[in-house]
């Protein structure tokens, strides 16, 4: 039997520290009522950041860390869409397409649902994929725990 790895999957996860007074960019979009954001070298949108690494493992590719590490100064307070289009030229060149994506965010603020359209649109032009490709949805922690934003992204690939 021959088996078929022309499609694959991958997992990504990642989490911020909540910090009042901070910016809010989640998926690449700014909350601007939001009263905290995530506190990170980069601009900490821990939604890229999952998205990246799901995108680089199901390619086989080095993880987020290691291709933009938080000891290089380069990548200090850079906007993550930067590593989301870096990511998405690394997969053109190995001949990867993007088929879906799934993105769960979990915090107690900000609210994920009114800015869902925005994000899936946000996310969609930069991977080149329909919007109706990208979802992602908003979970609370019922104030178990209001310091961190925690996001899963799982993606399927295609070669």
């Amino acid at each position: 039997m021959t088996l078929d790895y022309s499609y694959r999957v991958g997992l990504g996860m990642d989490s911020h520290r909540l910090e009042a007074g901070r910016p809010c960019r989640l998926g690449g979009v700014l909350f601007e009522d939001c009263p905290v954001g995530p506190v990170g070298h980069s601009d900490g949108d821990a939604v890229i950041h999952a998205l990246c690494d799901a995108l680089l493992g199901a390619a086989g590719l080095d993880d987020l860390g290691t291709l933009f590490p938080d000891t290089d100064p380069q990548w200090k307070d850079v906007s993550s869409d930067t590593f989301l289009k870096e990511t998405v030229s690394l997969l053109e060149k190995e001949d990867w397409w993007i088929v879906n994506c799934d993105i769960v965010v979990v915090c107690d603020e900000p609210k994920i649902s009114p800015q869902r359209q925005e994000i899936r649109k946000f996310l969609s032009e930069i991977l080149v994929i329909s919007s109706e490709l990208v979802n992602i949805k908003g979970k609370t922690t019922e104030s178990a725990d209001t310091g961190r934003v925690e996001v899963t992204a799982i993606v399927q690939l295609k070669h």
